[in-house]
């Protein structure tokens, strides 16, 4: 929790009760619910939320945009970036049911008015979005495939419209068919080790009506 205030000072009352309330709502429904392993609860704000959060570093979402987060697994990297922009509206899916019933129960518990979540496909989602998130859940090119249609038209933010993805390793391979992504290095931001080979990619797709 010290990281979070750390790299995000300005962080209301509020905020930081939900922050500080992530823990506890974690491993109370993991406990019941598995979606994050033993190993990562113990290092929750690192490996999940600090990690998510790296997104706001890359670009904050203005009051009033759209973000889908796809395959959310237990609601990252959507729960903290609810939490850290909640005049966003963020709209969490995933095809499995018990995870999506556990970021229910989370954004309940932390009273986050700003979060809509979903058992449905990417490829299903009607609506369209400034940015789409998500934290590996697949390669970049079936990625793109599933939501690169569901794109605004009107640009709000610094970076284009498009994706914003979580993802480690080389990806010189994975993205050698997209010249326009952007990697932006987590090591740059955090310091823990955790992040060294950690990027945000972010990927500008064109409004398809």
């Amino acid at each position: 929790m010290q990281e979070i205030l750390k790299h995000f000072p300005n962080l209301t009352e509020i905020q930081v009760a939900q922050f500080t309330k992530l823990e506890e709502l974690y491993k109370e429904w993991n406990a019941r619910i598995n979606v994050i392993s033993r190993k990562d609860i113990d290092e929750l704000y690192t490996r999940h939320v600090l990690h998510s959060l790296g997104i706001a570093k890359v670009q904050e979402f203005k009051p009033g945009s759209w973000i889908l987060d796809v395959g959310t697994g237990g609601g990252f990297p959507g729960i903290p970036l609810a939490i850290l922009f909640p005049e966003t509206k963020f709209y969490l899916i995933d095809v499995i049911a018990k995870k999506i019933k556990v970021v229910q129960e989370v954004a309940n518990g932390l009273g986050l008015e700003n979060v809509k979540a979903e058992q449905i496909r990417a490829e299903n989602i009607k609506g369209d979005f400034d940015f789409i998130v998500s934290r590996a859940v697949t390669n970049m090119p079936d990625f793109v495939a599933w939501v690169k249609e569901k794109i605004k038209k009107k640009q709000n933010h610094e970076l284009k419209n498009g994706i914003l993805y979580l993802k480690g390793g080389d990806l010189t391979e994975e993205l050698q068919d997209f010249p326009k992504a952007t990697l932006y290095n987590l090591s740059d931001y955090f310091k823990d080790e955790f992040f060294e080979t950690k990027k945000v990619v972010h990927l500008p797709l064109k409004y398809k009506p």
